[in-house]
């Protein structure tokens, strides 16, 4: 890999980490091609990437800005997983190392603050941004349900008292 080819891999590493709601840091060692893409094709159809990094490249991304604790993230076969949501790349990666011992999860980073493995499997439990909007149209839609049905029933009750009157006068 010349010069170029290196400035151009850290110009898009750098945009990876900034467009990252989360970056989970992983070790792939003995993940065979077809568990690779299998981790890949899962965390596609969530919005989500892996993407396999070269140690120095990633530190020379970063610049420093997570530390020594960051840097000691990127040791050994590296893979990253990333997604705009914070919390869908954490998810499906602790589930996937659940399912195979292969892959281990070394930590992560939002922003500058570094994750460690539990502050990773912290985040994996937190429910994603589409059900967090789901509860919250949920529980914006219930009141206005609740209020509709308080209206109705006196307009209901009017037109049954009505109605009974109307019956009497008829007989």
């Amino acid at each position: 890999m010349d010069r170029a080819q290196k400035q151009g891999s850290i110009e898009t590493l750098k945009s990876v980490f900034a467009g990252a709601g989360a970056v989970v840091v992983t070790h792939n060692k003995g993940l065979t091609v077809a568990e690779m893409t299998d981790l890949r094709l899962r965390l596609r159809k969530e919005g989500a990437a892996l993407k396999v990094v070269k140690n120095t490249l990633a530190q020379k991304a970063l610049a420093g800005s997570l530390g020594e604790e960051g840097d000691a993230l990127f040791a050994g076969p590296v893979a990253i997983a990333y997604a705009p949501d914070p919390v869908t790349a954490a998810k499906i990666a602790s589930q996937y190392a659940k399912e195979n011992d292969k892959l281990v999860i070394q930590g992560g980073f939002m922003g500058t603050q570094v994750l460690d493995k539990s502050g990773v499997a912290a985040l994996a439990t937190l429910p994603s941004l589409d059900q967090l909007r789901g509860k919250i149209i949920g529980l914006l839609q219930a009141p206005a349900t609740k209020v509709a049905g308080v209206l109705q029933a006196p307009a209901g009750q009017l037109a049954r008292v009505l109605g009974a009157y109307a019956a009497k006068d008829a007989a």
